[in-house]
């Protein structure tokens, strides 16, 4: 793409599809979940316990306390009585847009190193990145503090605006780190081999390239331009405004990367069985649920299931039968947000089933899981508030954040 062109990057990508000869016929078009009606009565209990200023993510200690995120900066780490303490030694972030404090995840060796994890913008000259952090947690008495402090891995884009992504998702045998890169709404990266936007990176522990990925033992150095919107939000109605600028390439590193071709990553889970499941946003239209596997391509910005905000078109994922589809869904939006597996005693039924959170339906829903990488969306609920996070306690219950200036913390078990 020339540098100072402005043409929406979704006809030229159209375009190209179109000159393509494929091998085979497009295979028939996935579940649509969108038109889902939520269920008649809530079968759980809801007791809201403390509240916070644009909670992100919640991580469970072993002993039942949580760790929480705010967008806005702070940490926290919480009892379930709702008493708060905040941490001391946090990183600095940039709060603008859907940018702040993002991610904590404990490490899959914290009984012994203690380390937790964090997700963050960044703040720099050009706005922000995409940070990924290690540090470890010190708890004594009534105070807690983040020790150590590493970046272990950054992005390098910069940038203001877009999505940054910023889940994690630790291996099944707690060697390897997976972490979601988004886009920032910059369209062209996430098909980059040589940008770490819009991808699922696989990280050692301490954020090196992981050996064995596709691209293992390659380095990447090209400058490309990319679009990058000055206005960008969740529920954006109206086309972004766009210009160019050059991505600066000589620390990215394709040899990260295992899979390509995501928007706006906000879930990242692995099933009880070992396969790894992604939760992203779509534009208007296509929110998405992928199993992701090594190498693959999902296909944003190529094709989608939705529109873009100004009404632009988006080839189907229909067209293209070398990129992957999507296992389900939505249209219209569900608005994702965390994603996570249930494995507890409080909901035996639910054993093995995921939670999706949905932020502008306000939703949760549960979906349900096959042994050949099938899933559906077996129930939907109203929560009457955007669901920013789900998570599983150590009792079995679900513990469940709002996004909100004053958003609730809330235990959910059982009627």
């Amino acid at each position: 793409m020339p540098q100072n062109s402005t043409r929406n990057p979704m006809q030229l990508f159209a375009s190209a599809a179109l000159s393509l000869t494929f091998i085979s016929a497009a295979a028939g078009a996935q579940v649509n979940a969108g038109e889902q009606k939520p269920e008649a009565a809530l079968p759980f209990t809801m007791t809201q316990v403390a509240t916070f200023n644009l909670p992100w993510r919640i991580a469970f200690l072993p002993d039942g306390r949580m760790l929480i995120t705010e967008k806005v900066g702070p940490l926290w780490v919480v009892t379930q009585q709702g008493a708060k303490t905040e941490v001391k030694n946090v990183p600095a972030v940039l709060h603008h847009d859907q940018g702040g404090m993002l991610g904590v995840y404990l490490s899959p060796h914290y009984k012994t190193d203690h380390y937790v994890y964090l997700t963050y913008a960044e703040p720099h000259d050009s706005g922000s990145s995409l940070a990924l952090a290690r540090a470890k947690l010190s708890l004594s008495g009534s105070s807690a503090s983040l020790d150590g402090l590493k970046v272990i891995w950054r992005d390098g884009a910069g940038g203001k605006g877009g999505q940054f992504g910023g889940a994690v998702a630790f291996s099944p045998d707690r060697k390897f780190l997976f972490l979601t890169v988004g886009e920032r709404q910059r369209f062209t990266p996430a098909q980059d081999p040589d940008s770490p936007l819009g991808k699922i990176l696989r990280l050692t522990l301490d954020g090196k390239p992981a050996p064995g990925n596709p691209e293992a033992g390659k380095v990447g150095a090209s400058k490309i331009p990319v679009i990058n919107p000055t206005k960008n939000t969740e529920t954006a109605k109206t086309a972004p405004v766009i210009y160019t600028y050059t991505f600066p390439g000589p620390n990215l590193t394709p040899s990260e990367t295992w899979a390509t071709g995501f928007r706006t990553p906000y879930g990242l889970a692995f099933a009880p069985d070992g396969r790894l499941w992604e939760l992203e946003d779509g534009p208007r239209g296509g929110d998405e649920l992928n199993l992701v596997e090594r190498g693959k391509n999902y296909g944003w910005p190529l094709v989608s299931y939705g529109k873009n905000y100004d009404g632009v078109p988006i080839p189907s994922p229909d067209t293209r039968p070398d990129l992957v589809k999507p296992v389900i869904y939505w249209t219209p939006v569900i608005a994702s947000a965390g994603l996570t597996f249930y494995n507890g005693k409080m909901f035996p039924r639910w054993d093995g089933s995921a939670f999706a959170a949905g932020l502008g339906s306000k939703s949760l829903t549960r979906i349900t899981f096959d042994k050949n990488g099938g899933a559906n969306a077996a129930e939907r609920w109203d929560m009457s508030r955007r669901v920013r996070d789900i998570a599983v306690a150590p009792d079995g219950a679900l513990w469940l954040i709002e996004d909100s200036a004053t958003g609730g913390l809330f235990r959910i078990t059982p009627k």
